[in-house]
């Protein structure tokens, strides 16, 4: 899915350079234009110079609305067309190697305790999610990182992800669009604050006649007035008089308990008027995916009702000139009003806010897994099986390693545990982490770097990257004990597993090292679950001949004109050469 972002970037550009030369025309513009409606209201207002001259300064101030409207769209074009480049350039630099310069690395997400995200670069630096995040959202960052650390979705989900990333992967104007929009409205803390506040249920005012009473109350004050201005009624004025006494009064009796009421609005971000124009956006785009049809419909009454709340806040705020707030209160009780409205609101919408905005988190999430097929030359689909342990892929290749350098295998688990060994350097940890981080991506409904790919629902969980804990006093040795007594716990509870240990038992010797992946070995393998063990002790390989399910594979070097050369190619068997004394004559420690 080729896409020339380079060439868009250099397209966009000139656009900027067009519509930043308008910009500057327009200020110069604006400038004289400014002197001039003074001069003309001076003239007026000085001079008492009327007729053509009025005409004329109104027919000024008419044109320089327009312009200041026009020059505001001009402004906002070369925002949006710098929000565009920038998403060009981030996609570049997830082709070219450069997104591990990215700040986000979804550093609240890093969970040293999960069973697999840290060995497996899931978050944190140099990860998956610094890699294709694209979202700008707490509700997208927390979608997209619960879909790549705890994805639970049954084959039908599954199927329906894999559409709506299809479809978006093939949308990059439209979502690029949505991606500016979403940054438009942030990351902000008080989205969160504000949905949970206005979920109190608290009625303000729970009887339905006085309801009645305040939204109609108008009618009589306003009739009386024109009563009295049309016969010039003394009576009807006197009347109206004391019904706008009487609402002022109950204006301010009640004025400390409407303003707690309203208060709520008050924890609204600015930014969150943005909602109402992405929510515009996605209701104009047809979708085929399924699961996109129902984000689009589910989000319809959330379009209806933001602009609702739009339109209610700026009503309250129409009552915060003074001499509006004595006019709205003592003819309408005005800020009564617009709290029973807020109330009727908060009955209607309160409860759904929530289930909206994890919506259209799933929909950053999706736009962000639509990613990989953009910046990734080799990408899939992979069939979701249900069979209990199954995992096979051609070409399967390490999505975080780039293009060029990126050395892709075929693979199957077919039920099997499998002993990695070969020697330092030729890619056998690559390896493990190339399967366990596409089994992610599909269990997500991802693509995946790959050909082709079939897997089942399978439980990952690795020993990797084990590290002492001085806190704690535990080594690194103790520390990975610990670990590999979870992967077993596991295997037994759940055959669903895919269990990758890297390097069993490094931290103890050769003897204790064999004896110990001994056991391992044979309790993984009672357990009939599947996984990858890697190796440097060629003695832990012979445990193939004693069990079914243990197959040996292998990398290997070569050596030309004294160097070292890894082709990276996973082989068939044990491995039958070692480097380790080549490296360390290499190097210089020993002759």
């Amino acid at each position: 899915m080729k896409i020339d972002f380079e060439e868009n970037s250099r397209r966009r550009k000139k656009v900027v350079e067009e519509y930043s030369r308008r910009d500057n025309y327009l200020g110069i513009f604006k400038l004289p234009w400014v002197i001039l409606m003074i001069y003309g209201i001076y003239n007026v207002y000085s001079r008492k110079v009327l007729g053509s001259m009025a005409v004329l300064l109104l027919g000024e101030i008419i044109v320089f609305i327009i312009v200041c409207k026009f020059h505001e769209k001009i402004k906002e074009r070369i925002r949006f067309e710098k929000a565009m480049i920038d998403i060009n350039q981030r996609n570049e630099k997830r082709m070219n190697g450069e997104w591990t310069k990215f700040k986000d690395i979804g550093e609240e997400f890093i969970d040293h305790n999960h069973p697999y995200a840290m060995d497996l670069d899931v978050v944190g630096t140099h990860s998956l999610f610094q890699y294709l995040n694209s979202t700008q959202t707490d509700y997208g960052r927390r979608r997209f990182a619960n879909d790549l650390l705890y994805a639970q979705y049954r084959k039908k989900e599954l199927k329906e992800r894999q559409q709506a990333i299809l479809e978006l992967s093939k949308q990059y104007d439209w979502t690029s669009r949505i991606e500016y929009l979403f940054s438009k409205i942030g990351r902000n803390q008080k989205v969160t604050q504000f949905i949970k506040e206005i979920q109190n249920p608290r009625h303000f005012l729970p009887n339905r006649l006085l309801q009645g009473l305040v939204r109609v109350i108008w009618i009589p004050t306003v009739s009386l007035l024109l009563l009295a201005l049309l016969f010039f009624d003394t009576v009807s004025l006197r009347a109206a008089l004391v019904l706008v006494g009487l609402q002022l009064l109950v204006t301010m009796l009640c004025r400390s308990f409407v303003k707690a009421y309203i208060g709520v609005l008050n924890t609204l971000p600015k930014n969150f008027l943005c909602y109402n124009e992405l929510l515009n956006e996605l209701s104009k785009m047809e979708f085929y995916a399924s699961r996109l049809v129902q984000i689009k419909q589910e989000l319809t009454e959330a379009r209806q009702a933001f602009k609702e709340l739009f339109k209610l806040v700026e009503k309250i705020n129409q009552s915060h000139n003074l001499i509006a707030a004595f006019l709205l209160n003592g003819f309408a009780l005005w800020n009564i009003r617009n709290a029973i409205a807020l109330d009727a609101w908060k009955q209607q919408y309160s409860k759904k806010m929530e289930e909206w905005f994890q919506e259209l988190g799933e929909l950053e999430s999706i736009m962000s897994f639509s990613n990989l097929p953009r910046v990734c030359r080799t990408v899939s689909l992979p069939e979701y099986v249900e069979q209990k342990r199954s995992f096979s892929a051609k070409g399967l290749g390490h999505p975080l390693i780039e293009e060029e350098k990126r050395v892709c295998n075929d693979f199957s688990l077919e039920d099997s545990i499998y002993i990695i060994s070969g020697s330092n350097m030729s890619g056998k940890t690559t390896f493990m982490r190339t399967v366990g981080i596409n089994l992610i991506l599909a269990q997500a409904g991802s693509f995946v770097c790959a050909r082709g790919m079939v897997f089942s629902k399978l439980k990952v969980i690795t020993s990797m990257r084990v590290a002492d804990d001085v806190k704690e006093g535990i080594s690194t040795f103790y520390a990975e004990l610990l670990r590999i007594k979870k992967i077993v716990d596991q295997a037994h509870k759940d055959k669903r597993t895919l269990f990758l240990i890297d390097e069993i038992f490094r931290g103890t010797n050769s003897i204790d090292r064999l004896k110990g992946a001994e056991g391992v070995l044979e309790e993984l393998s009672k357990a009939n679950v599947v996984g990858m063990i890697t190796t440097h002790d060629l003695d832990v390989c012979n445990l193939e001949k004693f069990y079914n399910n243990i197959r040996n594979v292998s990398f290997h070097e070569q050596y030309v004109n004294g160097e070292i050369r890894f082709d990276y190619k996973l082989k068939y068997g044990r491995s039958k050469t070692t480097n380790a004394q080549f490296l360390l004559k290499k190097v210089g420690i020993i002759k």
